[in-house]
């Protein structure tokens, strides 16, 4: 039976917890932690946890030793801090993401995962849907041909009240708007299906959210040493939302949620729809078994696996901080207007979150809005 505590009791903690209420016979949620009990406590009555703890300091709760997973669900500017206290004590740890607010706490994080031996998994729930698992199936195994060119889109509406939280839209706090918070679950996903870009071409802007200093809207172009394009369109503006992969290959194009059209050149050279391949790649995605758990089930169940058998998850720190690095690419290159190669190096601007704080544009004055 696996000790677990979850850090941080905002929205997102109830996805963690109810997956672990989902494996009670594999767990025990022995600990909720955050700077405000109060918030703590009516999770813990929520979810009818009498036998959690209720702690404000995770030093203090990490001292305990029949805890032996922690999720750490609190913004993205604690995550170093906490993780790197966790990993110190002797915990295994599952972060949200994004995994840090700069790749030099990324790199501080796995410094103290190889030192203690412990496990640092960033949470990648995306991976464990269905039509995201086909995508990948479908392309890793060459039965499309080669990516050729590719539209990810992380399309979601929030009005400015959205922005009133105080730790929200800046850059000291949030470490970024809708490229880091929202579009890294796309971004983890493009990466996972095409590894690291070679180069990342971007523009950002605030198109409708006066009370944050970050970007609402973002549009990036990467290149891939394979010859691929990818476009990655980020947004906080869209009525509707939306979020998509979609890949052209040489034999088809495939997307998620689940698509999948192909057209064969005529004597003109205009498009013809090929109907007979269509029909193999709809039939290959009805027989491809869907997940056993899927979203962030899917993922503890996979760490929960590992902690019982030492089988290593398949997701891994390294995997959370390449999408920093595309983030931060993406980034420098939005307030440079240059082109940005990967990998990035120690002495990139924003390798550190200082050199965010100094290199970060301020699209408006969040303290503005305040008084």
């Amino acid at each position: 039976m696996t000790g677990v505590a979850v850090i941080g009791t905002g929205v997102i903690s109830e996805s963690h917890i109810e997956a672990y209420l989902a494996f009670q016979d594999r767990c025990r949620i022995i600990a909720l932690c955050d700077l405000v009990p109060q918030k703590a406590e009516a999770l813990k009555e929520k979810y009818h946890l009498k036998d959690t703890a209720v702690y404000s300091d995770c030093k203090e709760m990490a001292e305990r030793s029949d805890i032996r997973l922690v999720s750490i669900c609190t913004p993205p500017f604690t995550h170093g801090e906490s993780a790197v206290i966790c990993m110190k004590a002797g915990k295994h740890v599952l972060v949200e993401k994004p995994m840090a607010s700069s790749l030099e706490e990324c790199d501080e994080m796995m410094q103290v995962q190889r030192e203690t031996g412990c496990y640092l998994g960033v949470v990648s729930q995306n991976r464990y849907l269905r039509d995201n698992r086909s995508l990948k199936s479908v392309i890793s195994s060459g039965a499309v041909g080669k990516v050729l060119f590719g539209q990810v889109e992380s399309l979601w509406f929030r009005g400015r009240e959205y922005y009133d939280l105080w730790w929200r839209g800046t850059w000291e706090m949030e470490g970024g708007g809708c490229t880091l918070n929202h579009a890294v679950h796309q971004i983890d996903l493009l990466n996972w299906i095409m590894g690291a870009p070679r180069t990342v071409t971007a523009v950002l802007g605030n198109a409708a959210h006066d009370n944050a200093e970050v970007e609402d809207v973002s549009a990036a172009i990467l290149t891939y040493d394979s010859g691929a394009l990818v476009t990655v369109t980020a947004s906080l503006v869209t009525h509707g939302e939306g979020q998509r992969l979609r890949f052209q290959c040489e034999k088809a194009g495939v997307a998620s949620p689940w698509q999948a059209v192909s057209s064969r050149s005529a004597p003109t050279g205009f498009p013809v729809e090929n109907e007979a391949f269509e029909a193999q790649l709809q039939t290959r995605y009805r027989e491809m078994p869907p997940p056993r758990y899927t979203g962030h089930k899917g993922q503890i169940d996979t760490v929960l696996h590992f902690l019982e058998s030492g089988e290593l998850p398949p997701e891994s720190s390294a995997d959370g901080r390449l999408a920093l690095e595309v983030i931060t690419a993406i980034y420098q290159a939005g307030f440079t207007g240059q082109t940005v190669t990967l990998p990035l190096s120690g002495d990139t601007p924003l390798y550190t979150k200082k050199g965010f704080l100094a290199n970060g544009k301020h699209f408006y004055e969040k303290e503005a809005h305040q008084k």
